[in-house]
């Protein structure tokens, strides 16, 4: 029995499908919330468990401050005692923002910065040497040790290689009472109106004192007066000229070159910040890319004409300005705009790319006349370029994107820095060089750092080398020694995103916290999984509660505490079926506990299929980490790409197959990654790319409206016979537009009260009582249900009430089909997980009339499924697969893997190690392999 004194105790919980639970959660220990997907686990977790968390988090601010925060809806729940300050660390909460890195999530990025600021040597940009930077004494000292007994003058340099004639400076310097000045290495005397020529490149310095340098008091006083009024005038800087010599000499108080008198300022955290003006690289504002016009994108098709739509963004001819100018420019050049684009002679295009002005005259041989002509033509690609970079509008700012490519800053090379950070190194790396390499390679040289730095550095940056150090553990051991800091966070995968959300809570060594995980363990390798339970096991010992959503058999077998929800789906689901230890759930007889003790299992196929004999054979890729690889794809088989996180299967897939495959067919314009050829692409007819990312972002889309069954069922209802009485059309069931929609709550169903000091309530249409729909368009009537109660019809009642109806029927089948049955029709996207989400994608695809040959790219589709979901997805691939059609997966699942008929290993590790082709064949070929960390996995799977 739990001691009711450490739990957490959720009493009546009913948020979404939860069926009034009560249920007492042990604290300070690892808790395993598992079940079958959209049973209600992260209904518990996540909209009970951790809403509540953050409600009352948000009540202890002021009444002033909570207004802008926006409110929190209470969970439908009775009473949760016993919680804790709650974090959660779910899937979707990385940055989409292009200046977000894996270095500035983590925070290593910030002491790394603190490093360089405070700890580096400065090198010039010009020579190579180091900077040095001295005080006005140091100064002082330097000059009457390396001068004495000579001649000397002090200068203070204010014009640097710059054009000009200088007139206004010559009359500033001599109001100042100065009399004579050094131009180009020549010292003149001042005079009235000097001046120089405009058009020449000019170095100007002021002599502030001409002196023989001696070791005596007055004449060192002098001298530091000198030093100040000097370094007054020229900013930091002087210069010494020895008179017999005529040899020039720089000093600075900032860092600078002892040849060539560059200086830099003294460094600061925020020079090394893409992210500040002081530190980012003025072309590319800190993004490290650029957008480039692609002129292939403004003229896609050579062969059409100017009239006809040649020109992309300008479309077909209309009766406007700009054609009128191409006109023009064609009676210069000699062409009409009904010629193919490829006809015109290079100059017009140059003219009409990138603009130009001219004045021409023509003469008429029929009349005898001469008609003057004039172009001023700002060129369609500066256009395009001029509404990128000045548009105020979103929409303007996306049309103009769509005809350029993103490219590496050719300023600063990606590095996203100004030159001058880039020239402080640390033990001869600069801050881009250590962003760039692996994780395990960094830490590699964080550890022999020490033994490179100076006494002085190492009183300086022992700290800040130390919490770097913690921290790239920290990353190490959730199994992402792979990434490289400067990695965007906008590329990483969900799993990825959480485990470094995970690394950095671990890093804040916070106790007594409440932690909720969703999934921590997608889009990792088995071998990288005890990494991760050790550090949620770390997390538990310093005094955490973790709560863990999870399927992972590895994870429910080492938990303290698994809780199992069911007994199905969706309506069916909501119930605890079992809770208490792993050794406890596996006697009880859910469908989970029954995978785990393997009395049920996904069984292997008793022979693999052998395809149509056909092959898809990509040659040389390059691309990131792959290191020259080539790999042959047979056709008509369900293939699995499997191997460490980090190996490069989605470069070789997402990042080099795909946009090949997409650019042939459907001319997409995504630029794939560097490979020698492909072959094959003649014996298939299409390519589908199913991911994870979310089908809709407003509570308006759901899945009748992503799979289009919805623009059906409206036909279907307009085809009715009061419906064509009444003369309404298909938009008159259209919860989105004016007309059938009920106008209180402009078709949501639900009216936001807005109460200003508390959170805001959402209470149902009075009108409508949450039918979305005006009287009137819920009298027309198809079987006696109202297009309300079609959309709030579960998928598993849609199938045999449009059985007859082959459009709509075959669209809800196929979501059925993918082990959907229990979502409603007219559920909002926004409630559906990522695995649900992908799901809908590919029944989506599914309905569509398959020709038999078409290549399927899923992205590891059993993210968020249970062990009987898994039956269920392969179950439909494997239909898909007997059809002739080829399927790729990418991912780690055991149970997926070892039902492939073909087997495609990448590896040996992530990051720089791996890249290459470790194994391929069938899974049992595979198993043989020594080298590959899948194969050992696989073997027992097999066994």
């Amino acid at each position: 029995m739990l001691d009711k004194d450490n739990t957490i105790e959720v009493l009546g919980a009913r948020v979404h499908n939860l069926k009034n639970i009560d249920i007492s959660i042990p604290r300070e220990k690892l808790v395993v919330i598992t079940g079958l997907s959209g049973s209600g686990k992260s209904s518990l977790a996540f909209d009970t468990i951790y809403a509540e968390g953050q409600r009352r988090y948000v009540e202890t601010f002021s009444a002033y401050a909570r207004q802008f925060l926006g409110g929190l809806e209470r969970p439908d729940v009775d009473k949760i005692d016993g919680l804790s300050p709650v974090i959660a660390i779910e899937q979707k909460t990385t940055s989409k923002s292009p200046r977000s890195t894996v270095g500035t999530i983590t925070e290593i990025y910030d002491f790394l910065r603190l490093l360089y600021a405070r700890g580096a040597d400065a090198y010039s940009y010009n020579t190579g040497e180091k900077m040095v930077s001295y005080s006005d004494e140091q100064i002082k000292d330097l000059i009457i040790q390396d001068y004495n007994g000579k001649r000397i003058n002090i200068l203070a340099p204010v014009i640097k290689a710059r054009k000009g004639h200088y007139a206004e400076l010559f009359q500033q310097i001599t109001k100042q009472g100065f009399l004579k000045v050094r131009v180009n290495g020549e010292v003149q005397d001042l005079t009235a109106g000097m001046k120089l020529d405009r058009y020449k490149t000019h170095d100007i310095e002021i002599v502030v004192d001409r002196m023989v340098i001696e070791d005596n008091p007055d004449n060192q006083k002098r001298l530091a007066e000198s030093i100040n009024t000097a370094m007054h005038h020229g900013e930091n800087v002087l210069m010494i000229l020895d008179q017999d010599s005529n040899e020039v000499r720089y000093f600075s108080r900032n860092l600078m070159c002892p040849s060539t008198g560059i200086s830099y300022q003294n460094p600061e955290p925020n020079l090394f910040s893409f992210n500040s003006p002081k530190g980012a690289c003025p072309h590319c504002n800190g993004l490290g890319t650029v957008h480039e016009i692609n002129v292939k994108k403004i003229i896609p098709n050579p062969k059409l004409s100017i009239k006809s739509g040649g020109l992309a963004p300008l479309g077909e001819y209309k009766s406007s300005w700009i054609f009128k100018q191409l006109e023009t420019i064609g009676e210069k050049f000699g062409f009409k705009i009904t010629d193919p684009i490829e006809k015109i002679p290079e100059e017009a295009m140059t003219m009409i790319l990138h603009g130009g002005k001219d004045k021409f005259t023509v003469s008429s041989k029929d009349l005898g006349v001469t008609r003057d002509y004039k172009i001023d033509f700002e060129g369609i690609s500066n256009f395009i370029k001029n509404q990128y970079d000045e548009s105020a509008t979103t929409s303007i700012k996306r049309w103009a994107k769509d005809f350029m490519d993103e490219i590496p800053c050719p300023v600063c090379e990606g590095s996203r820095l100004k030159k001058e950070a880039l020239f402080f190194r640390v033990n001869e790396k600069n801050i881009t060089e250590l962003c760039d390499m692996d994780i395990s390679d960094l830490t590699a040289w964080f550890h022999d750092l020490n033994s490179h730095l100076t006494d002085k550095q190492l009183l300086i940056a022992s700290e800040i080398v130390k919490e770097i150090k913690d921290r790239l553990n920290f990353l190490m051991n959730v199994g992402l020694n792979y990434l490289a800091l400067s990695r965007s966070s906008k590329s990483l995968s969900g799993g990825e995103a959480q485990r470094i959300r995970l690394a950095t809570q671990i890093g804040s060594q916070l106790v007594g916290v409440l932690y909720i995980l969703d999934e921590p363990s997608i889009g990792l390798h088995q071998r990288d999984n005890e990494k991760l339970i050790h550090s949620l096991e770390q997390l538990r010992d310093i005094g955490n509660s973790v709560i863990v959503v999870e399927h992972d058999k590895d994870m429910i077998e080492t938990a303290d505490y698994v809780i199992d929800i069911g007994p199905k789906a969706g309506k069916y689901g909501g119930e605890i079926i079992s809770i208490g230890t792993p050794a406890e759930t596996l006697k009880s007889d859910t469908i989970t506990a029954q995978y785990l003790n393997g009395k049920m299992k996904l069984e292997i196929p008793k022979e693999r299929r052998k395809g149509n004999g056909k092959f898809l054979k990509l040659t040389g890729a390059t691309g990131n980490n792959l290191k020259n690889v080539s790999i042959e794809i047979p056709l008509g088989q369900l293939i699995c790409v499997t191997g460490v996180s980090g190996s490069g299967k989605s470069t070789l897939i997402n990042e080099t197959l795909y946009p090949i495959l997409n650019a042939y067919y459907f001319n997409g314009v995504k630029k794939p990654q560097p490979y020698k050829k492909i072959e094959g692409l003649e014996h298939i007819d299409k390519v589908i790319d199913i991911d994870q990312s979310p089908i809709g972002r407003t509570p308006r889309s759901n899945p009748a409206t992503y799979t289009e069954v919805f623009t059906e069922i409206r036909n279907l209802f307009t085809m009715t016979s009061e419906s064509m009485i009444r003369g309404y059309k298909a938009g008159r069931f259209s919860f989105n537009v004016k007309g059938g929609r009920c106008e209180t709550c402009e078709g949501s169903g639900v009216r936001t009260i807005e109460m200003n000091f508390l959170p805001d309530v959402y209470v149902e249409c009075e009108t409508c009582q949450g039918k979305r729909f005006n009287r009137e368009t819920l009298e027309i009537r198809y079987k006696g249900k109202s297009i309300s109660d079609v959309l709030d019809m579960t998928v598993d009642e849609a199938v045999p009430f449009f059985e007859n109806i082959p459009k709509i029927y075959r669209k809800v089948k196929t979501i059925q089909d993918v082990g959907l049955g229990y979502i409603t029709l007219g559920q909002q996207s926004t409630t559906l997980s990522g695995g649900e989400a992908q799901r809908i994608k590919l029944a989506g695809e599914l309905s569509k009339k398959d020709t038999g040959n078409t290549f399927y790219i899923l992205d590891e589709p059993t993210t968020g499924l249970h062990f009987e979901d898994i039956r269920v997805l392969m179950d439909v691939i494997n239909k898909l697969v007997d059809k002739g059609n080829t399927i790729l997966v990418i991912e780690h699942n055991m149970d997926v893997i070892k039902l492939a008929d073909y087997i495609i290993d990448i590896g040996p590790e992530g990051g720089k190690g791996g890249g290459q082709l470790i194994a391929k064949g069938t899974p049992e070929e595979v198993a043989k392999n020594k080298k590959s960390y899948t194969a050992k996995f696989l073997k027992k799977e097999l066994e």
